[in-house]
């Protein structure tokens, strides 16, 4: 076992978002939608940590949902 397997990260998948009153919230049932700010085309976001580190796009395969890497993200500085 590596030394790096041990050590926690956040990892965040992002495909979009919105800002909603939270009142609108609790009005929600299952089956509610909730428009984000982007469309199908635009590349979902990987977050390490709160920081950008890649973009993708969502694959769909039944049940199964996956993400592709189409870009990973320079580091600045």
């Amino acid at each position: 076992m590596s030394v790096l397997e041990g050590i926690p990260i956040d990892l965040s998948i992002v495909l979009g978002s919105t800002s909603i009153p939270i009142r609108q919230v609790l009005k929600m049932s299952r089956g509610a939608v909730i428009p984000l700010d982007c469309g199908h085309s635009d590349p979902t976001r990987v977050y390490v940590n709160e920081e950008l580190v890649a973009e993708g796009k969502i694959l769909v395969n039944g049940e199964h949902m996956s993400l592709e890497i189409t870009k990973v993200v320079e580091r600045e500085g």
